[in-house]
């Protein structure tokens, strides 16, 4: 199980780690933290020496509702970003987190390397054909409506079915536009509740079927903190016990505010199974 990114070759048969870099002044944890480029260039050089695979570049948050970002707004935020990241670390593999083809297509351009999409193309139409033509990886995510109206569109007949039958349908659609590595996001927080968020992560081996490898994005979330009565900045330890309970179920991508402590769990993980 292989991705294809600038060439390289990224075996997921061993969990990789992608680490979290949000140049947005308001996401739900580190909204503001890394404005100038010390800070930025401090924080990609820790993950990477920790051990992400990849770094996530968002400039528009998805929190629940967010408020909407131009594209230009978007694009001032990560395109100098992306340029500052390689220039002193030339070989860092970028995932470009928006679900907008223009600024797709300027972040590859700049030299991320694949594109990381909350709303699986269904929030741009000429998404897919963007990714296909510019011959990356894709990472598709489940949600309904946008950030603003998804919290309001959590009702599902079957939620592991109704994602399946999602997955199906964007997953043939990407094939059409000759997207060759596809990679799943079950979309932990985006138009489910918290029971829905705890159901899926128990059943999250089914998505196995799509024959994709997973992306489990759970870090600090509010399924954690809320049942654990805390807050974000104190929801590290949950983040932990969730992301080996994924790792169990077959997720091949944690993506994490915190690297070093993903890591931990992925080391931990490939020891309990070669035994």
């Amino acid at each position: 199980m292989t991705i294809n990114c600038k060439g390289q070759l990224i075996d997921l048969t061993t969990p990789k780690v992608m680490g979290i870099l949000n140049v947005t002044p308001d996401s739900f944890f580190d909204g503001g933290k890394y404005k100038a480029p010390d800070q930025l260039l401090a924080q990609v050089e820790q993950m990477l020496n920790a051990g992400a695979t990849f770094i996530d570049l968002g400039g528009y948050s998805s929190r629940p509702n967010a408020d909407s970002v131009s594209e230009a707004e978007e694009l001032a935020r990560v395109i100098p970003v992306i340029k500052l990241i390689l220039d002193h670390f030339p070989k860092t593999l970028i995932s470009i987190d928006t679900f907008r083809s223009t600024v797709a297509k300027e972040s590859i351009s700049a030299g991320a390397a694949l594109v990381n999409d909350i709303s699986a193309g269904k929030l741009d139409s000429a998404m897919l054909a963007t990714v296909g033509a510019l011959g990356v990886p894709y990472v598709m995510m489940h949600m309904k409506g946008d950030p603003k109206t998804m919290q309001q569109q959590t009702e599902y007949n079957d939620l592991v079915k109704d994602l399946l039958s999602y997955f199906a349908e964007r997953i043939a659609a990407a094939r059409q536009e000759n997207i060759v590595d596809l990679i799943i996001d079950p979309g932990f927080g985006f138009a489910k509740t918290r029971a829905q968020n705890f159901e899926l992560l128990n059943k999250l081996e089914l998505l196995q079927l799509t024959n994709l490898p997973v992306l489990a994005g759970l870090s600090r979330k509010s399924m954690i903190y809320k049942t654990l009565n805390n807050t974000p900045d104190t929801a590290l330890n949950g983040t932990t016990a969730l992301h080996m309970v994924a790792l169990q179920k077959g997720a091949k991508i944690l993506r994490a505010h915190d690297v070093k402590e993903a890591m931990e769990c992925v080391t931990l993980y490939h020891n309990l199974i070669s035994q």
